[in-house]
């Protein structure tokens, strides 16, 4: 490959390709590609590649504090939960398309984290942009956007808001 054909791709933001051009050429000599296959080839590549940098983005930018997922969340140690409908839930996912919002409640060591963290990464997973927030932090950011008249960054589309309630603070 020339330096004029590695500085376009890097222009064009083509990393695979710029790694893999030397590999496509002989794969595709050695299979007698057609061109319209060699190209099919590697614009999917391309694809995959551009979609795994997004979500990995999106998941460094979520700020989820530990990655939990819903494989091994303990739904034995959580009776009063009813685990054919939390999955339900968390397969479908149907509460993005509806703008639903979903409240995990209960005491500490019940599992809110878990649950909220899994549904984030599975959200997220399907090409959502969302973010870990601790509800003090929310507070406290809205609080300063309030004071100083200013909208403030605000949460993306969806967050996974934490609160542990003390029964001493619990509003009923």
């Amino acid at each position: 490959m020339n330096d004029t054909l590695a500085q376009q791709l890097k222009y064009l933001r083509l990393p695979g390709l710029l790694a893999r051009w030397d590999e496509h050429l002989k794969a595709a000599a050695q299979s007698n590609l057609s061109h319209a296959r060699l190209l099919t080839r590697v614009i999917e590549e391309e694809y995959r590649l551009k979609c795994d940098q997004a979500r990995q983005q999106r998941l460094q930018h979520a700020r989820i504090p530990e990655l939990w997922v819903m494989d091994t969340f303990p739904f034995a140690r959580q009776p009063k939960l009813n685990q054919k409908k939390v999955l339900a839930l968390y397969d479908s996912m149907a509460f993005l398309k509806d703008k639903q919002n979903i409240i995990w409640m209960g005491g500490t060591g019940v599992g809110k984290t878990g649950l909220a963290t899994s549904f984030l990464i599975q959200a997220i997973e399907q090409g959502a942009r969302g973010r870990y927030v601790l509800f003090a932090d929310l507070l406290h950011e809205l609080h300063r956007s309030q004071a100083d008249r200013s909208q403030g960054p605000g949460p993306p589309p969806l967050s996974a808001i934490r609160h542990t309630f003390d029964r001493r603070n619990w509003l009923r």
